[in-house]
């Protein structure tokens, strides 16, 4: 079965056979990680250092929780975790968890009410939008949740925080990576081991404020 683009779709059995079968689906059911995206994390911090004990942490996009339980092991209770999804995700220690839609002003407000004033060391956002296959669309959709989590980050990072966001391969993709140019110190890109190399998914860290 092709989509539109001309490449052909995996069928649901297919799938499930692949993610089964999958090296960091296993590990992460044999060391309590919620999901295999852990590692995507645990790589990019360990080879850019961004989380340590006593920072605030925003994740958005957090649901089924995966990244927050790298975080908390990083911070070792000393810190401050929120966490924001449209989806239900089950409770963790340490982690203040919002159910909303982050695009809306409502559940913005009660991300911004949960760190209390103080600024964020480090946003970190996998969000992701309903896939449709079809690249022309899904990644415009993509890169606005990038360009809504960025604005985010601009206005509550401290000057030296970092912020880390999944983005895709596709249209918007350069002007978004330009926009961040415009933004941060540095900017730098992020394929982990983890994320599959037939995924346009690709990982954006920038750095620093610019004034």
């Amino acid at each position: 079965m092709l989509n539109p683009s001309g490449k052909r779709h995996k069928s649901k059995k297919d799938w499930l056979t692949e993610h089964v079968n999958d090296a960091y689906v296993q590990k992460a059911k044999q060391e309590g990680y919620r999901s295999r995206a852990a590692y995507k994390l645990i790589e990019i911090d360990q080879k850019d250092r961004l989380l340590r004990g006593g920072q605030v942490v925003v994740d958005l996009g957090s649901a089924p929780g995966s990244w927050c339980q790298v975080v908390m092991k990083k911070l070792g209770g000393n810190g401050k975790i929120v966490a924001i999804d449209l989806l239900e995700m089950q409770g963790l220690n340490h982690v203040e968890f919002i159910q909303g839609d982050f695009s809306e002003e409502g559940p913005l407000k009660q991300v911004e009410a949960a760190l209390g004033g103080a600024k964020v060391d480090v946003v970190l956002s996998d969000m992701l939008p309903n896939m449709t296959g079809v690249p022309a669309i899904d990644s415009p959709r993509a890169i606005y949740l990038c360009e809504l989590a960025a604005e985010f980050a601009l206005a509550h990072l401290k000057p030296d925080g970092k912020f880390l966001t999944k983005a895709y391969q596709g249209p918007g993709y350069q002007e978004f990576f330009q926009q961040l140019k415009q933004q941060f110190k540095t900017v730098v890109s992020r394929k982990p081991d983890a994320s599959r190399n037939r995924s346009a998914e690709i990982y954006l860290l920038a750095t620093g404020l610019k004034a």
